[in-house]
């Protein structure tokens, strides 16, 4: 599990996303890079670590089930997934 003040740097950076998402949309439409610069930096969706919505962990991460590799696994042999099972041929 990641320490928790990575969890709470990586919620907050997605608020801060979140919060400039349409500001950043209509200067990027206008050619103003300069105002661009000056919003903070951790607003730009770029910088983002995608992480495991579970425990934090930034790597092995599978955007289609917002999850590690590690957890995948685990919730996928209890069968907590929906359409995921193991594969047979």
């Amino acid at each position: 599990m990641a320490k928790k003040s990575k969890i709470a740097k990586y919620n907050k950076q997605r608020e801060l996303i979140a919060k400039y998402a349409t500001i950043r949309r209509e200067l990027k439409a206008q050619g103003d890079y300069e105002a661009l610069a000056r919003l903070p930096k951790d607003s730009n969706p770029n910088r983002l670590r995608n992480r495991d919505g579970l425990d934090g962990r930034p790597r092995g991460y599978m955007r289609k089930f917002n999850m590690s590799r590690l957890n995948f696994r685990k919730y996928a042999h209890l069968g907590q997934i929906p359409g995921v099972r193991k594969a047979s041929w």
